[in-house]
């Protein structure tokens, strides 16, 4: 049988939030600096960052506990 594989590119509320910071920001209701306005999405990116390096050090304990073995 055949199964069909779905990709859900999901919306997020910080993607929802950036764009609302955007269109803020470009119809002149908020004044905040450039950094702040696109802060959802580097904050976002941080943490991803942060939970690959994560990742990478959970991984690197395990196999070096495998490779003593």
């Amino acid at each position: 049988m055949k199964k069909d594989i779905k990709v859900n590119i999901g919306f997020g509320f910080l993607e929802a939030l950036a764009i609302a910071f955007v269109v803020l920001k470009l119809t002149g209701f908020i004044t905040w600096s450039w950094l702040w306005v696109l802060a959802p999405i580097w904050i976002q990116l941080i943490l991803a960052v942060i939970g690959f390096i994560a990742f990478l050090k959970v991984a690197a304990h395990i196999y070096k506990d495998d490779w003593l073995r």
